[in-house]
């Protein structure tokens, strides 16, 4: 199970207003994962659609990013991140990185995890049918945006490092530390480029974490 470094929301109670439709526009700004969970006490195999809708750019009213949990299309809950909900059999847990979700998964009693479908029109949801429809070929961009991230990480933090030594208090208690990677602007601005694609291809598989922004 991934850590959090902050701790959970409590949510509040959701009006049963609908679940908004997705639009093309909102293919980068929105995330939208559904799952089927059974319905407790019923022995005809009946489920009822939980829905997580999170808008990464924050609301319109206050900025504020939030989870809302729809149940068959009604809001039931809503929280600030990272967010758990009470469902049955077990929770579902959100998180946001700087590239999008972190996590949006159904956790049950067992402890056992199950990560929620995307809308098949959002841009998680693409990636998703990519990777089903031509698996070698969405292999290969994992490769390339993992490699895009390390290499940022790798020539960016000792600059980094040399650039926090410079600060006058930390001067004068450890030194000034020289970074062995000087490189040209240009060129720290395309690796830089390089390591945010990177983890935005990372986000959209629920991998992108505080890694993917310290190299970037």
């Amino acid at each position: 199970m991934a850590r959090l470094l902050r701790p959970f929301r409590r949510p509040r109670p959701g009006d049963g207003s609908p679940l908004p439709r997705f639009r093309w526009w909102q293919l980068l700004g929105r995330s939208l994962r559904t799952i089927d969970l059974p319905v407790d006490g019923r022995a005809d195999d009946a489920s009822r659609a939980f829905t997580v809708d999170v808008r990464r750019g924050g609301d319109l009213s206050d900025g504020v990013v939030r989870a809302r949990l729809y149940v068959d299309g009604a809001l039931q809950a809503s929280s600030g991140l990272p967010a758990r909900f009470d469902v049955p059999g077990g929770r579902i847990e959100v998180a946001i990185s700087g590239f999008g979700l972190r996590r949006c998964h159904f956790v049950a009693v067992d402890g056992s995890e199950t990560p929620l479908a995307p809308h098949p029109a959002s841009a998680e949801g693409r990636r998703e049918e990519l990777h089903r429809r031509r698996p070698a070929f969405s292999r290969a961009i994992g490769v390339i945006s993992v490699l895009l991230v390390v290499t940022g990480l790798c020539v960016e933090l000792p600059q980094l490092v040399e650039a926090l030594s410079r600060i006058p208090l930390i001067a004068d208690s450890v030194g000034v530390v020289t970074s062995p990677i000087q490189l040209p602007l240009a060129v720290n601005l395309l690796i830089g480029l390089g390591a945010v694609l990177g983890g935005a291809e990372r986000g959209l598989r629920l991998r992108a974490g505080w890694i993917d922004e310290l190299a970037s």
